[in-house]
């Protein structure tokens, strides 16, 4: 009787400020986008798993929002600092990822944090294609090397997808021995509906520009399908009377824009004719209230 190969399965914590790449970077490990992406620090506000088997190995990614180091400000902002902090704790590694050009203090304080866990800590210091020359990178390197005893540091680029396989190489060493949880075909634990939702809203964010940063979600009101096309209707939520009108736009231009925009991508992602209602409305001062939070999906 022939013996079974081994399995190898293990949660990876994607840690680090906001605005650093970290959802660039599980979108580059995936190989498909799973985490939506911006310029704009707080994009990411939920745990997103995105899932990769290679062989007998079966990593489970963990795209976690930026930690902040205010831990008072809005009930959102507190939301997501426990959010992340929880990821630590049940991750079997971390991926620490910083920027190419600079160490700053929510490094140290987020440093801090992750040297908690007893697990092992990788540094991937992101953003290299950033750099005139690489080994400008090298100073960086030296400057964090002693802080933290690090199971290897990683000089990447998610854009570009430089040393990501260095890295899932040395990851692949601390995935612990056990069955896989995932089929082996499925990238991400997130339904169908909730990636919907966050398309929406990265075309929102992308649209609006400085004008309405954070105080909007999207909630899928319905979503019916068959085998030719899908419909959905979806409620965007703002936090006062006055921002309604920037996302609807001068005669409903922009929230057209965004509904085009956001059904050619839900598209893509379903592979059927998409017909996609949006309407905005106001739900007072929810991203400070945590009962609110809880109400629009944010547990």
């Amino acid at each position: 009787m022939t013996d079974q190969p081994r399995t190898h399965c293990g949660y990876i914590a994607i840690i680090g400020r906001p605005n650093v790449g970290k959802s660039t970077l599980l979108n580059a490990l995936i190989g498909e986008k799973i985490s939506i992406i911006s310029r704009k620090p707080q994009t990411t506000r939920h745990q997103i798993a995105g899932i990769k088997t290679i062989d007998n190995t079966q990593f489970i990614y963990i795209d976690t929002p930026g930690i902040h180091r205010d831990q008072n400000k809005l009930a959102m902002n507190r939301y997501m600092n426990r959010l992340a902090s929880s990821v630590i704790t049940d991750a079997d590694a971390v991926v620490f990822l910083i920027e190419a050009q600079r160490w700053q203090p929510e490094d140290e304080a987020i440093l801090r944090q992750i040297g908690q866990a007893k697990v092992p800590v990788i540094l991937a210091i992101n953003k290299l294609d950033t750099l005139k020359d690489k080994k400008y990178v090298l100073p960086l390197m030296d400057l964090i090397k002693d802080k933290y005893d690090f199971a290897d540091i990683i000089p990447l680029s998610a854009k570009s997808g430089d040393n990501l396989d260095l890295l899932e190489n040395v990851l692949m060493k601390y995935m612990p021995e056990g069955p896989h949880l995932f089929p082996e075909e499925q990238i991400t634990d997130r339904s169908d509906s909730f990636r919907i939702a966050e398309i929406i809203r990265e075309k929102i964010i992308h649209a609006t520009g400085q004008e309405l940063p954070y105080n909007t979600t999207v909630v899928i009101e319905s979503m019916k399908s068959d085998i030719h096309k899908v419909d959905i209707s979806a409620i965007i939520w703002v936090a006062r009377e006055g921002q309604k009108p920037i996302i609807i736009g001068a005669n409903g231009e922009r929230l057209k824009k965004i509904g085009t925009l956001a059904r050619k991508e839900i598209v893509r992602l379903l592979g059927r004719k998409v017909f996609l209602r949006l309407w905005v409305k106001v739900k007072s001062n929810w991203t400070d209230d945590e009962r609110a939070l809880g109400s629009l999906g944010y547990e």
